[in-house]
């Protein structure tokens, strides 16, 4: 079974458990490929959903041509679930998320959200975070000050690049990646990160930084992870 079909067997697994919830509520939605199959697994029963709220303009217009209701987040007082992937998932729920370039706008969504579903393979389950490069989304101005105390942590800070990245965007090869909202991103590789939430808490103290990719404070509540033989629902 190849990665593709991994991802569809965990997107219609999610399908499934955002159906048990209660018609006319308003839905979170995630950024990447495996939130793209959830979406595509989804469609068929939109109307179960008075709306959702996207976490990227790359997912709002995959969902907009789905046939969904998307709405503005100012607009929403709470979400019963948001669903989405991560780069990481640890054994505590703990996640590095970002490869995507979404993070600030998912960790807002996943702030909203009474739950979070993480869909995945079970490629992205790992003991200790830290083997997928951690993302920071900063200040473009903020950019030395930052890459020096990211240092600190003992990992290796290197600026995302247009071109390692989602060219559908249209940025020129060896540019800065541009996010939704106008910043960039620094990724620190080489980290062991044995406590989630302290790191976060102090990353996000740095000025210049917009979010870091560690979700930790809003870690997911429920894990299905799929792999050969079907897919697991691990409540964490």
């Amino acid at each position: 079974m190849n990665q593709d079909q991994l991802k569809q067997m965990v997107g219609e697994a999610a399908r499934d458990e955002v159906l048990k919830l209660p018609s006319g509520q308003v839905l979170g939605v995630g950024t990447g490929s495996t939130a793209n199959c959830f979406i595509d697994a989804l469609a068929p029963h939109k109307e179960h959903f008075s709306g959702t709220v996207s976490s990227s303009n790359a997912t709002t217009e995959c969902l907009l041509k789905h046939g969904f209701k998307v709405l503005d987040p100012n607009d929403v007082q709470v979400l019963p679930a948001y669903v989405d992937g991560a780069d990481e998932i640890d054994l505590a729920g703990y996640m590095i998320k970002g490869g995507g370039g979404a993070l600030t706008r998912e960790k807002i969504i996943a702030a909203m959200a009474q739950q979070f579903i993480c869909i995945c393979d079970s490629s992205k389950q790992v003991p200790v975070l830290g083997n997928f490069a951690l993302p920071v989304e900063i200040i473009p101005l903020a950019r030395g000050v930052v890459s020096r105390e990211l240092e600190k942590f003992g990992g290796k800070v290197g600026l995302r690049l247009a071109k390692n990245i989602r060219t559908d965007l249209n940025q020129t090869p060896s540019e800065p990646f541009v996010t939704d909202n106008g910043g960039w991103i620094l990724d620190v590789a080489g980290l062991q990160i044995s406590d989630p939430l302290t790191m976060e808490a102090q990353i996000n103290q740095i000025a210049g930084v917009i979010t870091v990719g560690l979700f930790a404070k809003e870690k997911a509540n429920i894990l299905l992870v799929s792999n050969v033989s079907d897919v697991e629902r691990i409540a964490l």
